[in-house]
């Protein structure tokens, strides 16, 4: 019964952080509250990669081979999103794959705790960590296409 649980509540933020993300212009994409925090590219593309992370960390789903995560670690900020599309098809398929992987845990596993590079958590506990990180980021997304300027413009 976890899974019927917890799966209406995860498609309820996650389906509105992707509709919000629709709306994103692509000239929008690099824009960032100032020089040393993330774009609004780097967090679709970065939000994506922690489902992809959090699947296989959590509810053991491998990454599917060809994903690289490009977010993270040295010279991550350098990297420049420029299409929108290839962001929100990427970004959807972390969610299928989330989901699938959601899908497909044994219901006595749900709350099991799992060690992973962020600690021990539950799949459960996971769960509620990536729809706060999902939540976060749109809200961040929200702010920056408000105060942000283009950064041909500074």
């Amino acid at each position: 019964m976890s899974f019927e649980a917890v799966y209406p509540v995860w498609r309820t933020v996650r389906d509105r952080f992707q509709k919000s993300m629709q709306n994103i212009k692509t000239e929008e994409l690099n824009l960032k509250l100032s020089a040393d925090t993330s774009s609004i590219g780097h967090m679709l593309r970065h939000n994506a990669e922690v489902e992809y992370m959090f699947a296989d960390w959590f509810f053991k789903c491998a990454v599917p081979e060809g994903i690289t995560f490009v977010t993270s670690g040295p010279g991550s900020g350098d990297v420049v999103f420029s299409d929108l599309q290839k962001l929100l098809e990427f970004s959807e398929a972390s969610d299928r794959h989330l989901s699938a992987a959601m899908r497909a845990l044994p219901e006595e596993a749900w709350d099991q705790p799992v060690a992973s590079p962020l600690g021990t958590s539950t799949p459960r506990e996971a769960l509620g960590r990536a729809l706060y990180h999902t939540g976060l980021h749109a809200g961040q997304i929200s702010l920056i296409r408000k105060c942000a300027q283009s950064p041909t413009t500074t």
